[in-house]
């Protein structure tokens, strides 16, 4: 097939991408941040909550980095209703 003059546009890669946040999913990142947040700012426990965060936020990058789309399938998991019922 040949190319038709006026059905061709540029297309950039940002947008077939995910949004990330620093590595991590947008959502999960805010998420994330927001726990932390409130574990070291707002019950002033800082020493559980800065480490914490900082582990699920490098959970969420490893996990993100190996597959951009993993909590877009888990969130599509959790969604589904069990369907077998032995």
């Amino acid at each position: 097939m040949g190319q038709v003059d006026g059905f061709e546009i540029a297309f950039h890669t940002a947008l077939a991408e995910p949004v990330t946040l620093g590595g991590a999913p947008r959502e999960i990142a805010v998420l994330i941040g927001t726990l932390t947040a409130m574990l070291a700012l707002g019950l002033q426990v800082p020493l559980i909550g800065l480490p914490l965060g900082l582990g699920l936020w490098t959970g969420a990058y490893v996990l993100a980095r190996r597959d951009p789309y993993v909590f877009d399938v888990l969130r599509r998991h959790i969604r589904q209703p069990a369907t077998l019922d032995g």
